[in-house]
C-alpha cells in the first residue's frame, strides 16, 4: 500500500480484487478509488487494458508489484487475478475508534455475526443493516468472511458505504463495548422474549449478536451476561437463515428508533 496513505487513511481502504470486481468499481462513478495494484507477471488481455485505461481516465494511480507483494496487498493470492484496487470507504472504521468518537450518553445499536461463516449471508447482512440505518456492524478479523468479491456482490455495493468496525473477534469486540456501558442482547428461538413486542424495551446503547450458520453462538457469548430475544414464527418454523434474521433485527430496530424521533 503506498506510503503516502496517512494511518486513518489506510483504515478506511477497502481493497477489492479480482479482474472483473475491480473493472465494476471503477466504472462505477460513485466510489472514491485511491489506487490500483498490478502484478508484473500479468500477461496482456483486454480486461486489464480496460482496467489501466479507466484508471487513467479517473486519475487514479497505478502501482506494480513482484507477485507475492500483490498477495500481501489483496490477501488471496488464489483468487486477486493480479489486480487489486484500494477503495477509500468514509464509513470504515475501527471498533475502538468509533467508541472514542461516541458522546457520554449517546445512544448506538450494533450487530455482531457471531461466526457467520457463508459470504453470501454476510454481504446481505451488511445490504440489511445499511438500508437500516444502523450504527455499524462488527467485521470480525477473526470469525467473519473477508470483505472479499462475493460478500461485495452478496451486499449490493453497500460494503463500500455500509458502517463497518473492524475488531479482533467478536469476544473481545464484546468486552470492550461492555466497558462502553452497551447491554448484549442475542437472538435466540428458545427465548420467551419477542423482539418485536413494544413491551420488551431496548437499552439506548445495545449490541446485537446473531449465531453462526451451523453452530449458532458461540459458547464465549452465549455465557455472558446478556439478555435473549427471539424472531416470532408459526407453522412449526424453527429459525430463519442468519441473514433474513439480521435484516428482520435491523428493521426492527429502525423501527423503534423511528418512534422515538
Amino acid at each position: 500500500m503506498p506510503q503516502r496513505f496517512s494511518k486513518e487513511q489506510r483504515r478506511k481502504l477497502l481493497t477489492v480484487y479480482g479482474r472483473k470486481a475491480v473493472k465494476e468499481a471503477l466504472e462505477d462513478p460513485t466510489l472514491d478509488c485511491r489506487a490500483l495494484h498490478l502484478a508484473q507477471s500479468n500477461r496482456k488481455s483486454t480486461i486489464v487494458d480496460d482496467i489501466v485505461e479507466l484508471a487513467h481516465f479517473r486519475e487514479v494511480e497505478i502501482f506494480e508489484h513482484g507477485r507475492d507483494a500483490l498477495a500481501r496487498i489483496s490477501r488471496n493470492k488464489k483468487q486477486d487475478q493480479g489486480v487489486a484496487l484500494d477503495i477509500f470507504c468514509p464509513a470504515l472504521n475501527t471498533l475502538d475508534d468509533y467508541l472514542t468518537t461516541l458522546a457520554s450518553g449517546q445512544a448506538s445499536h450494533l450487530i455482531a455475526l457471531d461466526g457467520v461463516a457463508n459470504p453470501q449471508n454476510f454481504g446481505m447482512s451488511i445490504r440489511s443493516i445499511t438500508a437500516a440505518g444502523l450504527n455499524g456492524l462488527l467485521l470480525a478479523a477473526r470469525g467473519n468472511p473477508a470483505l472479499g468479491s462475493l460478500v461485495i456482490k452478496a451486499s449490493a455495493g453497500c460494503a463500500f458505504r455500509a458502517p463497518l468496525l473492524r475488531c479482533q473477534t467478536i469476544v473481545a469486540a464484546l468486552d470492550a463495548l461492555e466497558r462502553e456501558g452497551f447491554q448484549l442482547y442475542r437472538l435466540s428461538a428458545d427465548s420467551a422474549h419477542n423482539l418485536m413486542s413494544d413491551s420488551v424495551k431496548v437499552a439506548p446503547r445495545a449490541v446485537f449478536v446473531l449465531g453462526g450458520e451451523t453452530d449458532g453462538l458461540s459458547r464465549e457469548v452465549r455465557s455472558r451476561s446478556g439478555s435473549d430475544l427471539s424472531i416470532p414464527m408459526e407453522n412449526s418454523v424453527e429459525s430463519l437463515n442468519v441473514a433474513v434474521s439480521a435484516s428482520l433485527l435491523a428493521f426492527e430496530l429502525k423501527r423503534r428508533r423511528d418512534q422515538q424521533a
